[in-house]
């Protein structure tokens, strides 16, 4: 952690993010959600997702692209299967409620599948994957994004970081829960490392004429981040296609915008022309567990699974083999005492937010 990072407590970044959201005209409900939300990605170590957003989000409703007081609806559905119109809501707030749809229409028959139009930014995908784990369920969640990512062998931006998380309940061991970008490094580290003005690893972007970079700047240049793997020979064209699976389910499936014509998070970013759907779009799933196997039988084989992977013999300077989610949850048990680390950019853009709705960000 670099030395210029400030602690701040869970529950007064939780207060202030509150009521920035209250501030813009969300419900009591829905500010509590959206905060939820988006500390959950603090408290995980996503710090790209985190409250260092939360001013992204306020330039969007200022741009009138995001509404405050969304009315979230179903427009098609079958007995496991919906489609749900976010009404140009926070992502936040979009994304758990059709989660729940997802999960209420397994519990009923087993699995639910939904599709999301109309949405903005989700936060992390752990966030809603995770909702499925209390009820005995497998939950799936991914959402397309702007285009920021060249397909293997382009120099066009055709596909946003396009995450997946898959989280899968366990018994006595903690759950296992995958959520990854699909590029090598999802956009949002590229940020800290510009705050941080640090280079980039080689593999993560390429500059506008598809030469690998390490300027973490390259993207305001016409460059371009790369799939999962970095080049062929490392295999990005498996990422490229992870990513384009992301968008078709996410966007063609529900009618929202797919491939270059994702609305971009920057609010000061020209809408793309000619824009096929609506909004960014988002596919979640939920699988009960009893739906194909005694739900004990398989937390007890998870358990073992997950136990047999971490007695693996490591390579020579490795502490242990890692699960899915265990780099998280040992981030979120050390915040949750600690306080959440802040960088001093990110805690300026804070003070100046607090000081353009009169509502005083406290220092620790």
């Amino acid at each position: 952690m670099e030395k210029t990072e400030k602690k701040f407590s869970l529950d007064a970044l939780a207060l202030f993010t509150k009521n920035i959201f209250l501030a813009m005209g969300c419900s009591e409900a829905d500010a509590s959600t959206a905060t939820d939300v988006l500390l959950q990605a603090d408290l995980r170590g996503v710090d790209s997702h985190g409250i260092a957003r939360l001013s992204g989000y306020v330039r969007l409703w200022e741009a009138k692209r995001v509404n405050a007081q969304p009315q979230v609806k179903i427009i098609h559905e079958t007995p496991s299967t919906a489609v749900v119109d976010g009404d140009s809501g926070l992502g936040l707030v979009v994304a758990p409620q059709a989660m729940q749809v997802a999960i209420d229409k397994a519990k009923n028959v087993g699995t639910g599948w939904v599709s999301v139009q109309n949405s903005n930014h989700y936060g992390i995908a752990a966030a809603h994957a995770m909702m499925a784990l209390p009820n005995d369920m497998i939950g799936i969640s991914m959402t397309n994004a702007s285009a920021l990512v060249a397909p293997t062998f382009s120099v066009e931006r055709l596909l946003g970081t396009n995450p997946i998380c898959v989280a899968i309940p366990a018994g006595e061991e903690p759950a296992f829960v995958a959520d990854m970008a699909t590029t090598t490094a999802a956009n949002g580290k590229l940020e800290i490392l510009q705050r941080k003005q640090a280079a980039a690893p080689v593999g993560w972007i390429q500059d506008k004429e598809g030469n690998s970079t390490t300027d973490a700047h390259a993207l305001k240049n016409g460059g371009a981040l790369l799939p999962l793997g970095g080049d062929k020979e490392h295999g990005s064209h498996k990422g490229y296609a992870l990513g384009a699976i992301v968008d078709i389910f996410s966007a063609v499936l529900s009618g929202a915008n797919y491939g270059p014509w994702v609305p971009p998070f920057p609010a000061y970013v020209p809408m793309p022309t000619g824009m096929p759907g609506k909004g960014i779009g988002h596919f979640f799933g939920a699988m009960r567990i009893d739906a194909f196997r005694s739900a004990a039988d398989f937390k007890k084989d998870m358990d073992q699974w997950i136990r047999r992977f971490r007695q693996s013999k490591t390579v020579p300077g490795a502490a242990a083999v890692l699960i899915p989610g265990d780099p998280e949850r040992q981030f979120e048990a050390i915040r949750r005492e600690a306080g959440i680390p802040l960088l001093p950019p990110v805690v300026e853009d804070l003070q100046m937010l607090g000081e353009r709705f009169s509502i005083p960000f406290i220092m620790p």
